[in-house]
């Protein structure tokens, strides 16, 4: 089955343009054009293109807009941004609103067409110039945020809930001493050692000593 593809550009010149690129190849079927993002939901359902061609500066409706309108509506089918700005904001918006690709005017043909196959596949697909952009923008924030939250529940483990002398405590639990052979290295009585480990334990949340040691060793 061919891709079949809706073009989508206020320009008339460049409609044609696209078209004439792209139209021979034997896996592609044009369906139709339209001319403003206003026209794009109506045309995939009447269409049912595989892959949208879409301009994000136009009348009425902004290509970023019918991004989001279109995608949640028909989420099989993918954008293929195809655009005059190499802007930082209007790539991030295109590509957070859904798009599955972003080329910019002055690309050849080739890679149209690759780009076209790409999205078409289920791939995402952006030129180097483009994935600088989302990599510095979206994808490294979202990497040191990922580091952060990391961070954050080791902070929240089990050892990081007890007084030192519970973690010196814990730590002789889990190289297998009894509540006698604490109670000797530290010079404590053993009821000072039975309250200490049950305050562990309902720190730790847990019933039982071996689910403790288990815990403990493993948010060591």
């Amino acid at each position: 089955m061919p891709i079949r593809i809706l073009v989508v550009d206020d320009h008339s010149v460049v409609r044609q343009g696209i078209i004439t690129l792209i139209e021979d190849e034997d896996d592609i079927l044009i369906v139709g054009e339209a001319s403003d993002g206003d026209e794009v939901l109506e045309s995939v359902s009447r269409l049912k293109p595989d892959v949208v061609l879409l301009d994000l500066t136009m009348p009425r409706m902004s290509g970023l807009e019918a991004i989001k309108l279109l995608v949640p509506v028909f989420p099989d089918v993918k954008v293929l941004v195809f655009s005059m700005h190499n802007n930082p904001d209007y790539i991030l918006s295109a590509v957070s609103s859904g798009a599955a690709g972003y080329l910019l005017k002055d690309t050849g043909r080739d890679e149209i067409l690759k780009a076209v196959r790409s999205v078409a596949a289920g791939e995402l697909y952006y030129p180097p110039n483009a994935s600088s952009i989302i990599i510095r923008n979206l994808i490294l924030p979202k990497k040191q945020t990922e580091i952060a939250e990391v961070k954050s529940v080791n902070t929240a483990s089990v050892w990081n809930r007890m007084t030192p002398r519970e973690q010196q405590i814990l730590q002789c639990l889990t190289e297998g001493m009894s509540s006698k052979d604490i109670a000797e290295h530290f010079t404590i009585s053993s009821n000072t050692v039975a309250n200490q480990r049950a305050s562990i334990m309902r720190k730790a949340n847990v019933k039982n000593t071996a689910e403790l040691i288990g815990l403990a060793l493993r948010d060591r």
